[in-house]
């Protein structure tokens, strides 16, 4: 069952949409909280991926406020009046307008919450999409290549390297071992990398566009939950792992491969990350294929 109800944002009654099957997943990590976010309104589709600030500060209803970033971008998206990229600037001024509600100021940027973003509006023969942070969109095609509609951005890179790297000690946590190493990339947020956090400068690193639907037959839409773990950190990601177990089983399969993994390595230093299980939002878009089921872990 679903963690909460308030985190898989449900649809509106809207005309019928076009012919294709969608698979959804939405789970939980190690943490207390799921601050992962799935929206499906009839043709429109997204995760959001939110982050706590660093003094992992409790809101309302003991809500983080990476969870409250996220559903306040998920939330703003359903309202469809407007160009995903100018979705995305009102769902940063939202962010912004609840953090100073909050009396955090922008100027204390270890304070902020954000959210990465990946959402797609489908149309006749094409889809818009925009995009933000280290959540991705993936397309398969007929004749069985993929592709990534935006670049992926490694934050972690150089922190999980360096945790790699880190002699060994069963009881040290990578939270305490490498804080400042932490801090420094989080500061560069809407500086080296893109998230909304309520800072102006998070709408120069949106991306948004176009992309013509001939020759695909699945998009998939995910958080950085459901990558493939890597032993060395610097390499790149094994984009055609993913898409092979997706084609052997869907979402389920690579959420399996995943999760699998990370729990033969209770520690995180054979696959370097930041807890055993992150949170995973999940959308695949079978285009003319056979319906998939939706998944959701307590």
């Amino acid at each position: 069952m679903y963690l909460s109800t308030e985190q898989f944002v449900h649809p509106r009654h809207c005309p019928a949409i076009p012919p294709y099957v969608v698979e959804t997943l939405l789970e939980k990590g190690s943490g207390e909280l799921n601050e992962d976010v799935l929206l499906r309104a009839d043709d429109l589709f997204g995760v959001f991926d939110g982050a706590t600030s660093l003094d992992r500060r409790r809101f309302a209803g003991g809500l983080t406020g990476g969870l409250l970033a996220a559903q306040i971008a998920a939330l703003t998206f359903q309202e469809e009046d407007a160009c995903l990229a100018h979705l995305a600037a009102r769902a940063n001024r939202r962010i912004r307008n609840t953090l100073l509600a909050e009396n955090i100021s922008m100027t204390e940027r270890r304070r902020l919450w954000s959210t990465s973003l990946a959402v797609i509006r489908l149309t006749e023969g094409r889809f818009e999409y925009c995009q933000t942070g280290d959540a991705l969109i993936l397309l398969i095609h007929n004749d069985g290549g993929f592709f990534l509609v935006t670049p992926e951005i490694d934050i972690d890179r150089e922190t999980l390297h360096l945790w790699k790297n880190t002699p060994d000690a069963r009881t040290a946590a990578i939270h305490d071992v490498l804080a400042d190493q932490i801090q420094r990339v989080r500061l560069q947020m809407n500086v080296s990398y893109g998230v909304l956090n309520g800072e102006p400068e998070a709408v120069n690193f949106l991306r948004h566009g176009y992309h013509d639907l001939a020759g695909v037959s699945d998009i998939l839409l995910f958080t950085d939950g459901l990558f493939l773990p890597r032993e060395n950190p610097l390499a790149c990601d094994d984009w055609q792992s993913l898409v092979d177990l997706y084609r052997l089983g869907g979402l389920q399969a690579i959420r399996d491969h995943v999760r699998r993994l990370q729990q033969e390595d209770p520690a995180c230093r054979k696959y370097p990350r930041f807890k055993q299980h992150d949170d995973i939002a999940a959308v695949a878009i079978q285009l003319h294929g056979s319906p998939q089921p939706a998944i959701a872990f307590s």
